[in-house]
């Protein structure tokens, strides 16, 4: 197959923006949350919540919600009582549709064959017929009901090594046998998959080269514009066996197209359901736009592509001592959009104070090529205001900020 088009590295980022709708929010209601669960495909799931948690972050950025707990609730509709979204593994511990139970079954069924989770689960069988038996007798259930029965420790290099009960759920949950069915403040309330799934989940039992044409599909369709690589790393990271064969079926069925991007590497490819955004006069935004993005937003999550699409290097710092820290603890990037196009132009260090209701900001950042205007500095003020109203925070504090935007940012 031939290169069909090419595009320029604005059209690529615009088409990337288009796709994560950051340029167009769903209605602030469960159905608006549902639509942008099917373009994203999934949600990070973090317990870091300097802020807020991560997933709450990127939800209001693609939907309406202006408020913390009415996103909240319609996140709870749909997790726990409509049962369209469920917490799984996509590319990492994430929020996935129930719709697309046929995709995730495949790993649920390659987890309990893997050599070491089969092993530890038959050393400590017992442990494992305890944990089910309890949660069919008296499930949901947090992990701390459970007692330890096994017979040999769970080891590992991390904070995971001897707790046992913790791993036996962690890989019944992998292998789809429980499901987070509910969440008791910060804690997992556990219980057995086949009492949690609504009627109407689809059971197909796809081919394998069928499930990866769809996963691919959707990771596509999420990103806008991708490297086969991007497009490995993304949604059901790592589980692309024949992604070249994939990609190349799609593109036969009219589903994809090549397409060469100027002044980036590679091989790119776009769903053809796109090409008609190339051409849409409405992408760029009339007036200048700043949103704050989690440091695990879908946008940004793969490193190697931000840097790329957007020339902007990200690093999360947590683990990073204070001192040697260039940017801080949890920095939300700054995207802009305006009529010339989008663009990552800075980075906001931020924490939120709920005792006493104040969105602190340490600091903010501006990229070398921001542009330090007053247009620009309102914008971004626009976005720490909407950032703090949603949080309901009473009032900002500001420490330092780029002598450019210093006048509309106080």
């Amino acid at each position: 197959m031939t290169v069909s088009r090419t595009i320029t590295l604005h059209q690529a980022r615009q088409l990337a923006v288009h796709a994560q709708l950051l340029n167009r929010p769903q209605e602030a209601t469960p159905n608006g949350m549902l639509a942008a669960f099917q373009q994203l495909g999934c949600v990070q799931l973090d317990p870091l919540s300097p802020i807020a948690k991560s997933h709450q972050l990127v939800l209001r950025n693609r939907t309406a919600h202006t408020n913390i707990n009415a996103l909240n609730r319609d996140l709870d509709q749909l997790l726990w009582h409509d049962k369209h979204v469920f917490e799984y593994w996509a590319h990492c511990a994430s929020m996935v549709l129930t719709e697309d139970y046929p995709i995730h079954q495949q790993r649920m069924q390659t987890t309990l064959k893997s050599e070491r989770a089969s092993q530890w689960m038959e050393t400590n069988k017992a442990l494992r017929s305890s944990v089910l038996r309890e949660l069919k007798r008296n499930g949901p259930l947090p992990s701390t009901y459970f007692e330890d029965t096994s017979q040999a420790a769970w080891q590992s290099g991390g904070w995971t090594s001897g707790r046992n009960v913790n791993q036996m759920l962690f890989y019944l949950w992998l292998g789809g046998k429980v499901v987070v069915a509910g969440r008791k403040g910060t804690g997992r309330l556990w219980d057995l998959a086949e009492k949690h799934w609504p009627a109407w989940m689809p059971q197909d039992k796809l081919k394998l080269d069928v499930l990866e044409q769809r996963a691919a599909l959707k990771a596509l369709n999420a990103l806008g514009v991708a490297t086969p690589q991007q497009i490995k790393a993304h949604f059901i990271r790592g589980r692309y066996p024949t992604l070249k064969a994939s990609l190349a079926a799609l593109e036969k069925a009219g589903r994809v197209e090549r397409v060469n991007v100027e002044g980036a590497s590679g091989e790119w490819f776009m769903p053809v359901d796109l090409v008609p955004v190339l051409d849409d006069d409405d992408l760029n935004s009339a007036e200048p736009t700043a949103q704050l993005l989690s440091p695990f937003d879908n946008l940004i999550c793969d490193r190697k592509r931000t840097q790329q699409l957007f020339n902007f290097d990200y690093t999360i710092e947590i683990y990073v001592p204070k001192d040697k820290r260039k940017f801080g603890y949890y920095v939300l990037p700054i995207l802009y959009a305006d009529a010339r196009g989008c663009a990552l132009i800075g980075r906001v260090d931020a924490q939120m104070d709920r005792t006493a209701g104040i969105l602190q900001v340490n600091q903010i950042y501006a990229e070398p090529d921001a542009p330090m205007d007053r247009a620009t500095g309102r914008a971004v003020a626009r976005a720490v205001e909407a950032l703090a109203a949603f949080l309901s925070a009473g009032r900002i504090i500001y420490s330092v900020i780029p002598a450019g935007w210093k006048r509309e940012l106080r």
